[in-house]
């Protein structure tokens, strides 16, 4: 039995614009997805999942029916789930040679599904590190990033980039560029405060929704490629670990994600309530259309203001993790 575990993330900036070959700034948080994995007898898929901000549910699948049981939750999150979870272990079978491998699953997550802290990228990342280990092949975090990369550019239908997979595999502050990854070394602690609205938005539909006004107005290409200027300036700003920068660029980011379409109701009272609150800057973080906001603040206003905000579920702090993918026990 082998356990994984792997961090979610927050974009500095860059989401949406990443996908058209723009640079990206992602950074893990100190929360974490944990897979553990188990060998079976036979070619069967058990996975227990009661931790996804779902009702939870097991689910078994393999053998000569491949039968997908009935469960009581909403089945566009299970069919998600399963897919997300099925694919890495099909990652974890081809790097270990064993085609005919059966596991049993348990996913705890302390990652909100659907919320732009990049749950799916960290139940893969560590699907594939658990499985590969339990099959007695121990991956370099690079290879599992771009196996956790292949996992979400299939289940995501082609529109995945490879920040998030990439994040969660490293640990700590990556920038992203198409094919080129890297972390970005010595940045100090970002005082990161995280609010949640509870919901979360639909990647697909709100990544085409992009690619449709880029079709349509030439000014929404011209504003994801003002998010790569800033994501430019943006790394001068890490450099010079000046945090003032980082939130004035930050809140540029979420007003052009905002002119995306991208933003919504509860997302833009959080960052209205950030930035009142005196946070050095504010924007969504993710696809958008629900989830969380990420704030950069020294003090605690900003996480006591967005407790008592109409529309924010849950505010908390999120340290950087330098942590990527690591084994808990096995």
């Amino acid at each position: 039995m082998t356990t994984s575990s792997a961090p979610g993330k927050v974009y500095l900036f860059g989401e949406h614009a990443v996908v058209y070959g723009e640079p990206a700034v992602p950074c893990a948080i100190e929360r974490r997805a944990r897979v553990t994995v188990e060998e079976r007898d036979d070619d069967r898929v058990r996975v227990e999942a009661d931790e996804l901000t779902l009702d939870g549910f097991t689910v078994m699948w393999g053998g000569e029916s491949g039968d997908r049981p009935d469960v009581n939750v909403p089945t566009p999150l299970v069919e998600a789930a399963m897919g997300y979870i099925d694919n890495a272990l099909e990652q974890a079978r081809d790097a270990a040679d064993a085609p005919d491998a059966g596991f049993d699953i348990t996913v705890e997550s302390d990652i909100p599904l659907g919320a732009g802290l990049g749950s799916s990228a960290a139940v893969v990342v560590a699907g594939i590190d658990a499985g590969t280990r339990e099959l007695g092949v121990e991956l370099d975090p690079i290879e599992i990033a771009d196996r956790a990369y292949q996992v979400e550019y299939e289940v995501q239908d082609g529109q995945a980039s490879r920040a998030d997979t990439f994040c969660s595999a490293m640990g700590g502050v990556v920038r992203v560029q198409g094919d080129d990854c890297r972390r970005i070394e010595g940045v100090s602690n970002l005082p990161f405060v995280v609010g949640y609205d509870g919901g979360s938005g639909d990647t697909g539909e709100l990544v085409a929704g992009v690619r449709k006004l880029k079709e349509e107005y030439e000014f929404a290409e011209n504003t994801v490629e003002s998010i790569g200027d800033i994501v430019r300036n943006g790394e001068s700003a890490l450099r010079n670990d000046d945090l003032e920068e980082l939130g004035r660029l930050m809140d540029f980011n979420h007003g052009l994600l905002s002119a995306l379409g991208v933003s919504g109701r509860t997302l833009d009272s959080m960052v209205w309530t950030a930035r009142e609150a005196d946070a050095l800057g504010a924007k969504l973080t993710g696809a958008g259309g629900g989830g969380c906001i990420v704030a950069l603040d020294r003090t605690e206003q900003t996480k006591t203001a967005l407790e008592y905000t109409p529309g924010c579920e849950a505010a908390f702090r999120a340290e950087l993790d330098t942590d990527g993918v690591r084994v808990e026990s096995e």
